[in-house]
Formats: C-alpha cells, sequence, structure tokens
C-alpha cells in the first residue's frame, strides 16, 4: 500500500545543522508523548537532519492513525503536528439483525465498535466479516453495501446495508461407507439435516445448510460410532456439492467403521485409603461384557472425580488409557486417579447480593470456612440458591489459595422478589375479575415471605394474608402463619327451591416444620376454618361448618432452579385430618411429583421436558362440608375445560378421587426476555368412588414469561374429544403460578 504523506516547513526551513531545543507534539491523541519521542529518534539539544525528519514521519505513518503530518521549527522548538483519521461514532446494519443484543454480538465478531479509528482497511475487514458470518448462517452470494456520513473532521458515522443472499437447501446427505450404523443415528446429533418431504411441518427439517457447523458434524458423526463401540472409525470432513444456479447442495461424509469392540476388563488405579476400588466399580457406567461406549466413560470420569473430590480433595486429576485388542475385538479401560492434596475452605466471598443479607445466602452454601471441600456440596449449594428464587443467577467459583486452601467465590445476581400488582381481565368462569396484590418473598432481603392480596370477580372474593419464614433464625426450623377469607357464589338455574349457593370461608392456618436433609422436610400445619352456606331462596337449609384440622405433611425437592428448573425433582405428600374438634370430620390425602429433565448438555439446545402428577383421595370420617370436594378443568388440572368445569351437582356426594397428569415440552423463544412456549398435554381422572368415573384430557400450546411480576402463562388449549354439555375453554391465563 503506498503511504502519502506531507511535510510542510514553516516559519524557518530545517538546515541540516539545525537544534531542537525543545520538541512539541500537537494534535497526538493516540499514542503517548513518551512513545512518540521514541520514535521520532531525535533528542533535545543535539542536531537533526532533513533525512531524519523524514524517517521519523515515515514510523509515524505505519501506526496508520493519521491522515497528516506536519513537522516545522519555531523559536528552534521542533513542532510535529498530526492530523488523526476520524472516529467511529455510530453503526447501523439495515438488512440483517434487529435485535440490540444480536447487533452487539455482530459488530464484536466482525470487529467493529464505536469509538474506534476509522480506516478503509477496518471497514474492508468488517466488510468481509460480516459476508462470513452471513455464510455461516447459510446465506450465499449476500452483498454488503457500505454507507459513510462525513459527520465532522473528527467523527464519521457508518451504516451497513445487508442483502441477504440466497439459503443454500441440502437435499441429500450420503453417509458412504455406513453399514453398521444409519442415518436417522447421525441426523439427531448432525447440525446439517436433509430437507424432508413436508418441510413446513413442526418438527420436520428444512435443509437450510449450516456453514458454521459443516466443519463440525463429521467430528459428532465419528462421536455416534465412538458411543456405539468403533473406536476404529473414520470420518472424512463433509464434501459439500453446491449448485449455485438452483441454491441446493449434496453432501458426501466418507466413512470407515472399523469393528465393535466391547469392554474386557475394567482397572482402576487410586489410593485405596481414600476410596477402595470396589466401591468405585459399584457406581461405574461402563461395565465387563457391553458395547463400549464413549459417553458412558466420560461419565465415568466425573463419577470417579466426585467420589474422591467429596473425600476433600477439590483438584483431583482422572486420566484414562484405552487398549484394544482387535483379535478379540475387546477393549481393556485403565483410570489412573492423582488426587493431590486434600483441600480446605479459607473463605466464603458472596457478592452480587445488593439487597438479600449475607446470612440469607450463607445459608444456602454448604460449604463453610474450615470445611473439607465437598464436590457434592458444592453443586447443591448452586441448586439450592437457585431453588430459593430470590436470584436470577447463581455460581459457584473456586479460587486456590494454596495447595491445601481454597476460597469460595459465590457470586449471585437478584432477581426481582417483589410486586405490587393491580389489574383486571375477565376470566372464562369467573367474569370480569379485578386483583390487586403486595407480594415479596425475600422482603427487606431476609428471606421473608410476606404477601397480601386481594380478588374479586363475579364468583368469588378472596382476601388473604400470610407470612412465611423458610428458616427461622437461620436454622433448619421454618414456620408459616396465614389468615384468609373468601366467598364463592355458584348459580343453579335447576335448583328452584333453594336457588343459588354461596359459600363463604374464614381461617386462620399455622405451620411449622424442618429440615431433614438438604433435600427433605417435614412438617405439619394447624388450621381453623369457619365455612357458611347460604341459600337465597331457602334460610331453612342454610348450613354452618367448622373444620378443625391438621396436616401432617413430608417433600422432597432437588430441582436445579425456582422457576425454570431443567432437572431433578420434587415430591410430597400429605395427610389432612379434620376432626380434632369442630364439625366436619374426614381425612384427605393429597400427593405430587413433579420431574424436570433439560436436554442443554446431550443436543445443545435448551429443550426441557416436564412431567407432574397429582393424586388426592377423601374419607368420609362423619362429615364431609358442602364446599370440601374435588374439580377438574382449568389452569391446574385439565386445560382445555373451563375452571371447575366438571364438579358435583348440590344433591351429589362429592368428587372423592382425583388423579391428574400433565406432560410438557418447554423450548425457547425470548430467552434475553425470559420468555418461553411449551407444548403439553392434560389427563385428568375424578370420582365419587373410583378414579375413572370422570376421564378428560386436553393439549395445547402456552407461552410463558417470567416477568418481573411473577411468572405469566397465556394457554392456548383444545379439549380431546369433549361432550356437547363439557364447557369448553380455548383460551385461559394465570399469573403467579409455577410448573
Amino acid at each position: 500500500m503506498k503511504i502519502l504523506f506531507s511535510i510542510v516547513l514553516l516559519l524557518s526551513i530545517i538546515n541540516a545543522n539545525q537544534i531542537a531545543k525543545q520538541i512539541k507534539f500537537e494534535g497526538l491523541t493516540q499514542i503517548s508523548e513518551k512513545i512518540a519521542l521514541e520514535k521520532l529518534n531525535i533528542n533535545k539539544n543535539e542536531p537533526y537532519t532533513l533525512e531524519a525528519i523524514n524517517n521519523s514521519i515515515k514510523t509515524f505513518y505505519e501506526f496508520n492513525y493519521f491522515t497528516d503530518i506536519q513537522a516545522y521549527d519555531e523559536n528552534n522548538t521542533l513542532i510535529i503536528k498530526f492530523t488523526e483519521k476520524p472516529f467511529i461514532v455510530n453503526i447501523e446494519i439495515e438488512g440483517y439483525k434487529t435485535r440490540d443484543d444480536d447487533i452487539k454480538v455482530l459488530l464484536l465478531a466482525i470487529n467493529l465498535k464505536k469509538g474506534s479509528m476509522y480506516t478503509k482497511e477496518k471497514l474492508n475487514s468488517a466488510k468481509l466479516a460480516l459476508k462470513e458470518e452471513l455464510k455461516k448462517e447459510g446465506y450465499v452470494n449476500s452483498v454488503v453495501e457500505i454507507e459513510i456520513n462525513q459527520i465532522n473532521s473528527q467523527s464519521v458515522a457508518i451504516k451497513l446495508i445487508v442483502n441477504k443472499g440466497e439459503e443454500i437447501i441440502i437435499q441429500k446427505i450420503n453417509y458412504i461407507g455406513a453399514k453398521e450404523l444409519d442415518a436417522e443415528q447421525f441426523e439427531e446429533n448432525t447440525a446439517n439435516k436433509e430437507m424432508d418431504i413436508i418441510s413446513w411441518w413442526y418438527g420436520n427439517n428444512e435443509g437450510v445448510m449450516e456453514f458454521s457447523q459443516l466443519e463440525y458434524d463429521h467430528h459428532r458423526i465419528k462421536d455416534i460410532y465412538f458411543q456405539n463401540g468403533f473406536l476404529d472409525a473414520k470420518v472424512d470432513s463433509a464434501f459439500s456439492r453446491i449448485d449455485y444456479s438452483t441454491n441446493k447442495s449434496d453432501i458426501d461424509f466418507f466413512i470407515k467403521e472399523g469393528v465393535q469392540y466391547k469392554n474386557n476388563n475394567i482397572t482402576i488405579y487410586t489410593d485405596e485409603k481414600i476410596v477402595p476400588v470396589e466401591e468405585l466399580l459399584e457406581g461405574m457406567s461402563e461395565t465387563k461384557g457391553k458395547v463400549f461406549n464413549i459417553t458412558k466413560l466420560r461419565r465415568d470420569v466425573e463419577y470417579l472425580k466426585t467420589k474422591i473430590a467429596n473425600k476433600g480433595y477439590a483438584f483431583v486429576e482422572v486420566s484414562y488409557d484405552i487398549r484394544k485388542d482387535k483379535k478379540s475385538k475387546t477393549v481393556d479401560i485403565i483410570f489412573n486417579i492423582i488426587p493431590n492434596e486434600l483441600v480446605y475452605i479459607n473463605d466464603v466471598i458472596i457478592s452480587g447480593n445488593s439487597r438479600t443479607l449475607d446470612r440469607v445466602v450463607r445459608r444456602n452454601v454448604y460449604l463453610a470456612p474450615k470445611d473439607l471441600f465437598n464436590l457434592t456440596d458444592f453443586k447443591d449449594s448452586q441448586s439450592a440458591l437457585k431453588r430459593t428464587g430470590f436470584f436470577s443467577s447463581a455460581k459457584l467459583v473456586k479460587k486456590r489459595v494454596s495447595k491445601t486452601l481454597m476460597n469460595l467465590a459465590v457470586i449471585v445476581e437478584e432477581a426481582p422478589t417483589g410486586n405490587l400488582i393491580f389489574g383486571g381481565g375477565y376470566g372464562s368462569y369467573d367474569g370480569f375479575m379485578i386483583n390487586a396484590s403486595v407480594n415479596d418473598k425475600n422482603i427487606f432481603g431476609s428471606g421473608l415471605n410476606l404477601g397480601l392480596s386481594l380478588e374479586h370477580s363475579g364468583k368469588n372474593d378472596t382476601a388473604t394474608v400470610s407470612i412465611k419464614n423458610p428458616s427461622i433464625n437461620d436454622s433448619i426450623y421454618n414456620g408459616s402463619i396465614s389468615i384468609y377469607k373468601k366467598q364463592n357464589s355458584i348459580e343453579d338455574s335447576t335448583d328452584t327451591i333453594n336457588g343459588d349457593e354461596t359459600t363463604g370461608t374464614k381461617g386462620l392456618s399455622i405451620g411449622m416444620g424442618r429440615s431433614l436433609s438438604r433435600h427433605i422436610r417435614i412438617g405439619t400445619t394447624y388450621a381453623l376454618e369457619e365455612e357458611t352456606i347460604d341459600y337465597d331462596l331457602s334460610d331453612n337449609l342454610d348450613k354452618k361448618y367448622t373444620t378443625s384440622s391438621i396436616t401432617p405433611y413430608i417433600s422432597f425437592n432437588n430441582t436445579d432452579d425456582y422457576y425454570n428448573a431443567r432437572k431433578g425433582m420434587s415430591i410430597g405428600s400429605s395427610l389432612k385430618y379434620a376432626g380434632v374438634g369442630g364439625d366436619a370430620k374426614y381425612l384427605q390425602s393429597s400427593t405430587y411429583l413433579k420431574y424436570f429433565h433439560g436436554f442443554q448438555d446431550k443436543i445443545d439446545y435448551d429443550l426441557i421436558f416436564r412431567f407432574k402428577t397429582s393424586l388426592k383421595v377423601l374419607w368420609d370420617r362423619g362429615e364431609i362440608p358442602n364446599g370440601t370436594t374435588f374439580y377438574l378443568g382449568g389452569v391446574s388440572s385439565v386445560r382445555g375445560y373451563k375452571s371447575y368445569a366438571f364438579q358435583p351437582e348440590d344433591d351429589e356426594e362429592p368428587f372423592k378421587k382425583i388423579f391428574v397428569n400433565t406432560a410438557e415440552l418447554s423450548f425457547p423463544l425470548m430467552p434475553k426476555a425470559n420468555i418461553r412456549w411449551s407444548l403439553f398435554y392434560d389427563y385428568g381422572m375424578i370420582g365419587e368412588d373410583n378414579f375413572d368415573d370422570l376421564k378428560k384430557s386436553g393439549y395445547g400450546l402456552s407461552i410463558d414469561w417470567y416477568s418481573p411480576v411473577g411468572p405469566l402463562k397465556f394457554i392456548f388449549a383444545n379439549a380431546i374429544n369433549p361432550d356437547t354439555d363439557d364447557k369448553v375453554s380455548g383460551f385461559e391465563f394465570s399469573l403467579g403460578s409455577t410448573f
């Protein structure tokens, strides 16, 4: 590249014996004066020549920061005046990417940012990088145009105008040489897939080529072979044949499978004083006689690390060697465990909790200063912090202090735990609704949950005040107290004698419990309720019940998050005994299970499978109040039907048995905004004496937004084979409920 420069000699002509008593730089901001003096290579009070000035200015131009450099002498002061290239003050992208976060990532990828110096070379490089980014997403022959707006001599604004090229569609993928494994096994793991016949149908492949992933797909195929014992398998890089006239392509993978190996001997070298080898072998995934699987081997490495690290060896190293015997088609697997030193916790350093008290964070961390390190405690602490619902993220980081000491850094990011809600709407069952609530499950950062809610609709009026303490004085004990008043109106046009029914309930409940372990809790709740049933046409049939009950319970929860769990389960069971005084006498058992499994690690996509089931049974011990029954239909049971769509008539026995199941697949929709969407299937049974007196099911789609005011769900549901008189509902919403 040709370098243009000009030297203007003003006021005097620099001669061969000129001496600079002073050296001064003007207009210089990109390099320091110290560096400039070094590059100038001229010293004060020493003679310099025109050639020395020329050489110095050439050196300055090599920085590529300047459009012009002037040198002149003024009263024996050598002045070097720089005119720097302008800065980029604004960048726009038109025709590609619209979200701010996506644009930030893109600008980082093409090495272009506001505040940087503008050069033609930088812009050309960014243009080429942008075209590469487009190609990675499958757009070939894209055109990128650049508009430069010169704001002033020191600043420019840049606009990148993108005309995306056509996507390349994969018509056929050939796995040449594959005999033992088939294409379906490969397509589950490769990024590039053939276009399906009905490509637009949900779940089918559109066949768009992902250039950025093409270079990794042969590694993924090879890993599938390793998972199935083909340790000699070789897979060449993808060979793509693109027809640019039709924008279609075929892809070839050339494969040599080799033989399939089975496990022979599995040997572990370790210090048996820490954990005996026999104990380690009991939990191994790889076993003798089974087909070798690289995934199981990796799992075993983590398993061995955990077993040793749980004994305090935080920086344990586990290596392995695979010895193949081609004649017998077997492998010997040898693990070598180097425990290194025992490591103790030096300090637990908490950061990011601008609101939550340190002690509230610390009580959910199962490692403390002077404790011997334990990897399971380390992982469980992270999950426990997320389960509180106080933090949007929680991360534990090991920071080594010495060979035997480490600091544990607990880094949390506060989540909005309090909300003030005032709103209204129209419900499919209740008609117009108005609600107001104040709730904070971490009031003043103390971990206390305080709630006040009021709700009014055409059918219901509810007022509740509650307070919960999940850890009284940071102990293993928890407590709660709740005061509530409810009124429910049921219209019955068929009852011309008694008329409509209004049920009023006011009550008080007090609970106390304790933790048996970090995942298991037991406790008891006492409740005193007064229920009044009024008939608008028959005062003689008005009823009043007093219910005094005690409900012992047990629960287990090892999920990894409060709002959006990706692994673990939550199980609970309770038995309500009504008859500790009062009029009502009955038993009610309730059991539930929730299970979560994320697929991020396996398929590199944030897909979550969620399942829950609940079983409730009511036994009559002398008197069951009219309002004590089970209901089917609505957001909390079978979607696709209206809330309380299936309930006993006035002259019928209450429903005493109910069994409800829900299965969901949850997908990310707008991750930055915490919005997901889910496909669901609900199935429920309800009856008086049998579970299956009435069976209903529904399916649909749910939009789940974990908003600043709590979880918000928009549900689009369909009832499956409803009867003609069933009360169905195609749309419902809920606020505050989690899965």
